[in-house]
């Protein structure tokens, strides 16, 4: 089939791994059997010889419509004809958090006709190791195994396969109030048995996920005005984390493009201190600890091993914890709609990112405060790192947005090292826990001087970039965020204004949505253009609310891009990391940054608000 839009896909998993199913009825990503591995469904990045899955109508003219059973992760795509009506239900069971279907995991499809009849095709073939491996097919009595080097795959239906050229079809017709059911299997080697498809069973499996995922997500203690939207992002950060380390990944998929035919690809299915710290906060905010908890359990083993090896800590881990994520180039693979090169791996763990020693800092402080307090082992490994940050923040390093044209003094990094250092001190005060408080002191200070001497423009009126430069960034509008300025200084609010400007103007505010930065103004080391970044406008929302509590005005204006933007999440209410200039998907999806500033948007604007139209 050909190439989806990004935006066109539901996302179904189990804690361990996602996949991606179309608006038509296809699993056009997936990998097995964790975020990391590499793709034995991946017709996102070559819609040739990626592999696949689908379910269709053989009708042409056929009306699809895809949403999610309501307050779940289980996914419905239903498909309308003159002749008929047909639900494809999606789902990845959870029998436990910590070991889901215990090391194997399976994708159940029921398909239902609820009104007429219908003909529909089944066509799967797998590509497996990112269409790097061949693999044979054999015909069983429960159904068909494919089998490759590295991983079996088990497909068992009630309706009978044909085997053709390492491919899997079917054809079959479903009346009023029939049913067939599919089960793809992750088996342990090629000798497994395959479990039958049994739709008893399949209908089983469906109420156990349905329950579990509507039990979860009444842990949420947010009542606001956009619960839909919130709990939906919610749901997406949970099914983005990864149950046996508590790590969470950045999105599901690598290599998706920032501009079509672009060359800005790269490979997210990792942990990164950074997005891992916000989405904490996100569920901190809403009730869900248990999740915050395991995240802080992951990082204090990263700082342990951190501590031993007498280092700073990366940018990002795999995850289990790993360091090395060596990027390759998988050059026989075409890219989403030709965008190449395609990335597996990010080279990007060995720079250096200032900013995220304030993220951790600021998400331990937040944990200690409203979650549990953090032990003893931990706070020493975060009294060294903070006693690293006093020795280190002066260093040039890549800053947030992982630039590749060299290191600079990047504004938001200083910014995120006062973080580090002021969250450290409050922890050490909370807590009475020892630490050198006269050092850390006169350093936040400092640092926060240097951030007002050279980190703001006169001329522009405005903080910048880096040291020196004339390039706004977005990510200068956490300021307000983590106490550095108060919502009502003169310098935030010009510096809001000059944001705010459309990008001909120097600003960076296109329709009510946000670019990261200016990539005319500034040499990023990339080629191609790139959209606004989702979470750079759910940050405009967020330092717009903050003014707003004192200029009641712009909390209007916080409102209005809100709930603009709110319009701009797919069907099923995703986002991308970016959205190009026809409203389109762009970048990696879903992207866990951009929903984690939806809640924190969402939280801080509906406090502000009042009761006032609830």
């Amino acid at each position: 089939m050909a190439y989806q839009p990004i935006e066109n896909y539901g996302m179904v998993g189990d804690l361990r791994t996602v996949a991606l199913i179309s608006t038509q009825g296809s699993i056009d990503w997936l990998c097995l059997p964790r975020f990391d591995s590499p793709a034995v469904f991946g017709a996102l990045l070559d819609d040739q010889k990626g592999g696949s899955c689908g379910i269709w109508p053989a009708d042409t003219d056929v009306t699809f419509r895809q949403s999610y059973w309501p307050d779940t992760n289980v996914l419905v795509t239903r498909f309308f004809t003159d002749s008929g009506t047909v639900e494809l239900i999606d789902f990845m069971p959870i029998h436990h958090e910590e070991q889901a279907l215990g090391d194997c995991r399976q994708l159940i499809r029921i398909v239902t006709a609820s009104r007429g009849s219908m003909e529909l095709r089944l066509h799967c073939q797998p590509a497996f190791n990112f269409a790097r491996d061949a693999h044979d097919v054999r015909e069983v009595e429960t159904g068909v195994v494919f089998n490759s080097e590295t991983l079996v795959l088990g497909l068992s239906a009630t309706v009978p396969l044909e085997v053709a050229e390492g491919q899997v079809t079917a054809r079959f017709t479903l009346s009023e109030g029939d049913t067939a059911a599919f089960v793809i299997h992750e088996l342990p080697n090629a000798d497994a048995p395959l479990d039958s498809a049994d739709i008893d069973g399949a209908n089983a499996q469906f109420r156990a996920t349905v329950n579990y995922w509507r039990k979860w997500l009444a842990q949420s203690r947010y009542r606001g005005r956009w619960r839909e939207m919130v709990h939906r992002s919610a749901l997406a950060l949970k099914l983005m984390t990864y149950a046996p380390s508590g790590a969470i990944v950045a999105a599901p998929t690598c290599s998706l493009p920032e501009s079509i035919g672009g060359s800005r690809n790269w490979d997210y299915r990792y942990t990164w201190i950074r997005d891992s710290a916000y989405t904490l906060y996100a569920f901190m905010r809403l009730g869900f600890t248990k999740e915050a908890g395991r995240y802080m359990r992951f990082v204090a083993k990263l700082c342990d091993k951190t501590a031993r090896s007498d280092g700073p800590l990366q940018i990002m881990y795999g995850i289990d914890g790993r360091r090395e994520l060596d990027e390759e180039i998988l050059d026989h693979l075409d890219g989403y709609r030709g965008s190449k090169p395609v990335r597996v791996g990010n080279g990007a763990y060995g720079q250096l990112q200032l900013d995220i020693y304030g993220e951790l800092l600021d998400a331990a402080f937040l944990y200690n405060k409203y979650g549990a307090p953090i032990s003893h082992g931990l706070w020493l490994n975060l009294r060294d790192i903070v006693d690293w940050v006093c020795d280190n923040w002066r260093r040039q390093d890549e800053g947030i947005w992982e630039v590749r044209s060299g290191r600079q003094q990047f504004t938001y990094s200083k910014l995120m090292c006062w973080v580090a250092i002021d969250r450290g001190l409050k922890l050490a005060d909370d807590r009475a826990l020892p630490c050198d408080c006269v050092r850390w002191r006169e350093c936040r200070d400092r640092i926060y001087m240097d951030i007002m001497e050279h980190g703001w423009n006169e001329e522009l009126q405005s903080f910048v970039q880096y040291y020196g430069g004339e390039t706004l960034d977005a990510s200068l509008l956490t300021m307000p965020l983590v106490f550095f300025l108060s919502p009502t200084d003169p310098m935030l609010l010009t510096t809001l204004q000059a944001m705010m400007r459309s990008p001909k103007e120097g600003g960076l505010l296109a329709n009510h949505l946000v670019y990261r930065y200016n990539v005319q103004h500034y040499e990023d080391g990339l080629d191609g253009e790139e959209g606004t970044f989702n979470i750079c406008t759910f940050w405009l929302v967020d330092a717009l609310t903050r003014v707003g509590r004192y200029h009641p005005d712009y909390l209007d204006t916080a409102r209005l891009i809100f709930e603009r933007m709110l319009g701009y999440s797919n069907h099923v209410g995703l986002y991308a990391e970016e959205t190009g200039a026809r409203g389109e998907g762009l970048g990696n999806y879903p992207q866990a940054f951009t929903h984690l500033a939806l809640i924190s948007a969402a939280v801080n604007l509906d406090a502000a608000l009042g009761s006032e139209d609830k």
